[in-house]
């Protein structure tokens, strides 16, 4: 099986960039405890248009690895109050998928 890369894209408005960031950085990392996980990276990437872009970038070790990871409590848990209080981005995140067909590593 082939490794799975999952992302998602934030549209983060600038008056909340400090409780975007706060909200991602200080919480309990829970993808740690979950089979099948490889590694996470959260991204800042360039601001344009109103908002500062920003991404979740996770690695599985296979597909069925990251199903499991959105079944699990776990998951559950790491989403829980998502969507509460005044919003920080603007629209949804974008989900992105990617099955891996060539890793190459140092």
């Amino acid at each position: 099986m082939n490794k799975y890369i999952a992302m998602n894209r934030f549209k983060v408005l600038p008056e909340s960039e400090d409780a975007f960031r706060s909200r991602w950085l200080d919480r309990e990392v829970l993808l740690k405890t979950v089979p099948g996980f490889i590694s996470f990276q959260f991204l800042k990437g360039p601001e344009k248009d109103g908002y500062i872009l920003y991404a979740s970038h996770t690695v599985w070790a296979s597909y069925d690895a990251f199903i499991g990871w959105t079944n699990s409590e776990q998951f559950r848990q790491a989403h829980a109050g998502a969507g509460q209080g005044k919003p920080q981005t603007a629209g949804p995140p974008v989900f992105e998928g990617f099955e891996v067909l060539q890793d190459i590593e140092l």
